[in-house]
């Protein structure tokens, strides 16, 4: 996510300095009017293709940040079905550990059952 925050400061940062360069230049240039909306008019359709491109390069990183974090939430969540299918056998594998040693214990011993009081 800072990677994503970083990039769009810097794509903000850098739309906005190349605008005020490129107007700053405009104006202190000694040409007609002409000429300077000819060059504004050039400079707006290179920014808009510039703006395009790196729209296109965000989009294309997004969507494979995208494919990544999906493949790896299916990894994880096999991981833990496996994990959970590992406990629940080493459970019932103890759970019948327990019922035998209970079993064993309330079982009378030999000899003990025939006594009588």
């Amino acid at each position: 996510m800072s990677d994503n925050n970083d990039f769009g400061a810097f794509l903000i940062g850098f739309t906005i300095g190349a605008l005020t360069g490129a107007a700053v230049s405009l104006l202190m240039a000694p040409q007609s009017g002409e000429e300077t909306r000819k060059i504004i008019r050039e400079k707006a359709i290179e920014l808009r293709e510039k703006a395009v491109e790196t729209y296109d390069e965000t989009k294309l990183r997004a969507e494979e940040a995208y494919e990544e974090a999906r493949e790896k939430a299916g990894e994880l969540a096999e991981l833990t079905k496996k994990k959970a299918e590992e406990i629940k056998q080493k459970g019932q594998v103890v759970v019948e550990e327990q019922r035998e040693k209970l079993a064993d214990s309330i079982r009378p011993k030999k000899g003990e059952g025939s006594k009588s009081a």
